[in-house]
């Protein structure tokens, strides 16, 4: 079938593809632990999914502004602005179903055919995809394990110019779980500026870090406020991934543009949702904190187990909820690890390179799992990954 260019270049997403795989196996018998898929293993927090249900009984299941509702953008200015030291107009906040939106749409209004698009490699495959559906050439920017996968800011240099329309940021990180340094955030605005480019900050993750290192901002930085896009959701923090619900928080005149693309594309979100996401923000936060507390753990028994195989070298992520290892000494592609581990050890991750070409040498494992399934995963993986390793 003859298609347009914008959908013929779309590729499945890594995750999605290994689900099904793993699904056909499970119904064949296997006993697959699922450390590929980026969802918190925990339900929706209680007070929140019955205000979800109190507002269908209530009858809030009609249309609604395109935009949120007010009282839910609202409160996502107080909020999102109290945890960055800004102050947000309810008008700078668009609400949509998912965040993902919020990632297109703010694409598709600034982007136009021959523009160029920074964004991270390994990175959300969603970013390349986006890119070139808006007509731009997507321009990867490695990010280096040395440097705690920051940006390769020589190359930043390097490949930013004046065709440079939008920089995209991931921080923390998916899938390396890397947090930007303020050092590096200031580099890239001073880019930014310097070429007049807007900039796209994913923070989905900025609720999970760790060590009690928050993940710092770009707009909050000199200059940045005016050229930022923050691309933020309920998902990962509030276990929230069905209810479909994320936000953005941008200049008011490119909200208002924005606000067009969902009018005319999802017209609005499920109202009873934005109740919900209401009660989220505005409810105890102790489950979130509990839940954190828990990441850290399984994140520190996962990189110690992950570190303690021949041939494994994993760094320690400060946010989401990943495990980025480096793979590369078994001397296979990070795709034939990935099915090997899948038929061999039942134990589901991602290669790095469905990340991007920069991930060749990586496999990412999500420690939203317990912690019974991590150290089960890791027996399994070690007996496997050691019939591999030369002396193994």
């Amino acid at each position: 079938m003859d298609f347009a260019d914008r959908v013929s270049r779309l590729a499945p997403e890594g995750a999605y593809h290994m689900l099904a795989r793993v699904q056909a196996l499970e119904a064949q018998g296997h006993d697959i632990i699922q450390l590929q898929i980026g969802q918190p293993d925990v339900p929706t927090f209680e007070n929140i999914a019955a205000a979800g249900i109190s507002a269908i009984e209530a009858g809030q299941t009609r249309y609604n502004p395109p935009g949120g509702l007010p009282a839910l953008r609202r409160i996502i200015a107080e909020d999102a602005g109290r945890r960055r030291g800004l102050e947000v107009a309810p008008s700078e906040v668009v609400v949509a179903p998912g965040a993902k939106p919020m990632l297109f749409f703010p694409a598709l209004a600034l982007v136009q055919p021959g523009d160029e698009v920074l964004y991270p490699d390994p990175g959300f495959p969603t970013y390349a995809d986006m890119i070139l559906v808006a007509g731009g050439t997507p321009v990867p920017i490695p990010l280096r394990e040395e440097n705690d996968f920051a940006f390769d800011l020589r190359l930043l240099d390097a490949r930013i110019s004046d065709r440079t329309r939008l920089i995209i940021l991931n921080s923390p990180s998916n899938p390396t779980g890397g947090v930007l340094s303020r050092e590096v955030l200031a580099h890239v605005a001073a880019a930014a500026q310097r070429y007049d480019a807007w900039v796209l900050s994913d923070e989905i993750y900025s609720r999970l870090t760790f060590d009690g290192a928050p993940a710092p901002s770009i707009v909050t930085l000199s200059g940045m406020r005016e050229r930022t896009v923050i691309c933020d959701g309920f998902s990962k923090t509030y276990s929230m991934t069905g209810w479909r619900l994320g936000f953005g928080i941008m200049p008011e005149g490119l909200a208002e543009r924005v606000e067009l693309l969902l009018t005319h594309s999802v017209g609005c979100t499920a109202t009873f949702t934005q109740y919900a996401g209401i009660e989220a923000l505005t409810g105890p936060q102790d489950a979130v904190e509990a839940v954190l507390a828990q990441y850290q753990r399984r994140r520190d028994v996962l990189v110690a187990g992950l570190n303690g195989i021949p041939g494994v070298c994993c760094r320690v992520p400060q946010g989401a909820f990943y495990v980025f290892p480096n793979v590369a000494a078994f001397g296979r592609s990070a795709d034939w690890l990935a099915d090997y581990l899948l038929e061999e050890a039942n134990v589901a991750v991602l290669p790095g390179t469905a990340f991007g070409a920069g991930g060749e040498g990586y496999l990412r494992l999500c420690f939203a799992n317990s912690l019974d399934n991590i150290q089960l995963a890791l027996e399994r993986i070690a007996k496997a990954l050691t019939r591999l390793y030369p002396g193994g």
